[in-house]
């Protein structure tokens, strides 16, 4: 009777064991999805995506929304931390201000991919996913360029820049791709910016507003443009594009209609496009951004890395950089979407996307099942 009490023992302590070994094995991973604001069309379309596609994929979910609260997305990302995810995916109400929470998940060892916004400041962040957003202004720029025929006309012309809120690290890159590719013109004097603003502080927009765009270029014009011609007014996006428009048809006394620049597809500015008060838009898919975030977190989650090699497994246009962004700790491994130019005349590709459709006068685009127009 022993023998059986022992042999019965014996064999319920490996059943145990093998049981712990199997849920063990089994058990889902976890991944955080901190959004900075569920208010917003376009975060919440991310985030909901994104969830989706991870549970859809076997993994457990955590998505919090910050509302736009820099504090509140500290508090959210260390509860996340605290519930020991398995990764964190990123973006950054103001990516300035994460730093300590975040260097508390790489002691944890929890890796961060960053989404959207540069998280600057910490050597904890492993990826940053956007797109090339030095290339947006650079698109913007050889647009004017090419609108004015900048290397063979003899004329001068007169330009002003509109840019993004500083604390969105990425208005930098917008500013630097437009002004940089510019600068040549700038230098030669082909180029002229009567304001002489010519830094990114100095044309910054505060929090990206429609209003304070119009607001400041109300004063750019009546302080420099009573006598003069506006050519160009290179805005970073297209809700600074439209405070622009705004200030223009209200303000500006010249005959002639700038050349407007932006940047999302916003449904208002691309009917602008069409009735000629705007010039182009660079359009970025956002939905295909989540689709990269999506892959480069489940290779992570997976116990691979992703590196270079995973540009060949997507089916978006992407590069894959080691030494553009620099976060002030360290170059960070990115993964670049490649934006398209808009005008007048490519319209269909929004259509072709499934985000837009026609109107039903088939002149103007609408978005399609969003209540509210992305923003950058």
């Amino acid at each position: 009777m022993k023998k059986l009490l022992a042999v019965i023992t014996s064999m319920t302590t490996v059943a145990a064991l093998t049981s712990c070994g199997s849920t063990k094995k089994e058990e889902k991973k976890t991944i955080g999805i901190a959004m900075p604001a569920s208010e917003l069309e376009r975060w919440n379309s991310d985030g909901e995506y994104l969830k989706s596609e991870f549970e859809a994929a076997g993994y457990n979910v955590e998505l919090v929304y910050s509302n736009n609260d820099s504090a509140k997305q500290n508090n959210d990302l260390i509860k996340l931390i605290s519930d020991k995810v398995d990764l964190l995916l990123v973006a950054a109400v103001d990516g300035t201000k994460l730093s300590d929470t975040l260097d508390s998940a790489k002691t944890a060892e929890i890796p961060i991919v960053a989404y959207d916004r540069l998280i600057m400041k910490t050597s904890a962040v492993n990826y940053y996913i956007s797109f090339d957003n030095y290339a947006v202004g650079k698109l913007q720029a050889e647009f004017v360029s090419d609108k004015l025929d900048l290397k063979n006309s003899s004329s001068t012309y007169n330009i002003e820049f509109v840019g993004g809120d500083p604390i969105d690290n990425n208005a930098r890159y917008f500013f630097d791709g437009a002004y940089e590719t510019l600068q040549p013109y700038i230098e030669s004097g082909k180029l002229n910016i009567p304001s002489g603003k010519n830094t990114l502080e100095q044309v910054a927009t505060k929090d990206w507003t429609t209003a304070n765009a119009e607001s400041n270029m109300k004063s750019t014009l009546s302080s420099y443009y009573s006598s003069k011609t506006l050519d160009v007014a290179l805005c970073s996006n297209d809700s600074t594009a439209l405070g622009v428009t705004n200030a223009i048809e209200s303000d500006y006394k010249g005959s002639n209609a700038p050349i407007i620049t932006g940047q999302d597809g916003d449904a208002e500015n691309l009917r602008n496009i069409v009735d000629g008060k705007q010039a182009m838009t660079v359009y970025k898919n956002l939905h295909d951004e989540a689709k990269v975030a999506f892959e480069v977190c489940k290779t992570i989650l997976s116990d691979e890395t992703p590196a270079a090699g995973l540009v060949d497994k997507l089916d978006v246009q992407t590069k894959f950089d080691t030494d553009s962004y620099n976060n002030g700790t360290k170059y960070i491994q990115s993964y670049l979407l490649e934006p398209t130019v808009i005008t007048a005349d490519n319209l269909q590709l929004l259509v072709n996307t499934g985000l837009y459709k026609w109107d039903s006068g088939n002149k103007y685009l609408e978005l399609v099942n969003a209540t509210e127009v992305p923003t950058s």
